[in-house]
């Protein structure tokens, strides 16, 4: 697996002044940008090639891709030229070009260690998702993105995947959550691709319908995505961490971020 693919269409508005002039993955994380921090994880586990989602200031973003260390083997970037009035699923059909190979997908907005990234390349699912255990000891004290706003997740007894996204469930029940990062297969990236098309084909002229748990198809989550699959009969696999990883969608989360990476080596 030596592919990639970015999320990164998005403003972030939650994180203030901070995103004014640059986008969400450029963001300063203690010594390291959300995107280095990434970056680092990624090529450490042995990705080469990277696929960028931009919108919200993709000229500045661009830039700052290409000044990557070390650089990618390949950069490739796809415009959503729609990203104010759409969400991540959208986002994600825009670069169905580069659906066609083994990949990994991942949210802009996270940090996670290198031992998260090679776990996804190293798990066998076809389609699998990092799920984190310990996400309960994350939101003590995270009053601006409580708990509720988790895309949580359980298992079935075969131990696939049963429910995941925002308020799928009680966060009382929950396995854990979705961190953003997913591991996609040969057959998994098929999967996926065919049912981006199926879905742009059963849509198109209704993106204003609902879908999954989503008011629209237009506003839909990736997770919206990934229950369609489950409900369809698609085993989707769990790769589970134990913490490991921040998300960073407010000025409360991005200063607790910065006291975390700065206090251990677990990051580098």
């Amino acid at each position: 697996m030596k592919r990639a693919i970015l999320i990164a269409a998005g403003r972030g508005k939650r994180l203030g002044p901070h995103t004014e002039e640059i986008a969400k993955c450029m963001v300063q994380v203690g010594a390291k940008p959300i995107l280095g921090w990434v970056w680092d994880a990624f090529h450490a586990a042995g990705i080469e090639e990277l696929v960028v989602i931009r919108g919200y200031r993709g000229d500045v973003l661009e830039q700052f891709v290409r000044s990557l260390t070390p650089a990618p083997k390949a950069i490739h970037f796809v415009d959503n030229t729609e990203w104010q009035t759409n969400n991540i699923l959208l986002s994600l059909a825009c670069a169905r070009h580069y659906l066609d190979a083994p990949c990994l997908l991942t949210y802009s907005d996270i940090i996670f260690t290198r031992a998260v990234a090679k776990a996804a390349v190293d798990s066998p699912a076809d389609i699998g998702l990092v799920i984190d255990r310990e996400f309960r000891s994350i939101y003590e004290g995270r009053t601006e993105h409580p708990l509720e706003e988790g895309e949580v997740a359980d298992l079935m007894p075969d131990g696939s995947i049963a429910r995941v996204g925002k308020r799928a469930l009680p966060a009382a029940e929950a396995l854990g959550e979705y961190i953003g990062l997913t591991r996609l297969s040969a057959s998994g990236v098929t999967t996926v691709a065919r049912t981006l098309d199926w879905l742009a084909k059963e849509l198109e002229g209704r993106d204003s319908s609902p879908f999954q748990r989503a008011a629209t198809y237009r506003n839909a989550y990736l997770t919206d995505l990934w229950q369609h699959l489950i409900d369809a009969g698609i085993r989707l696999d769990p790769i589970l961490i134990d913490g490991q990883w921040r998300e960073i969608d407010t000025g409360q989360d991005l200063d607790r971020a910065r006291m975390l990476v700065e206090s251990t080596m677990a990051w580098s």
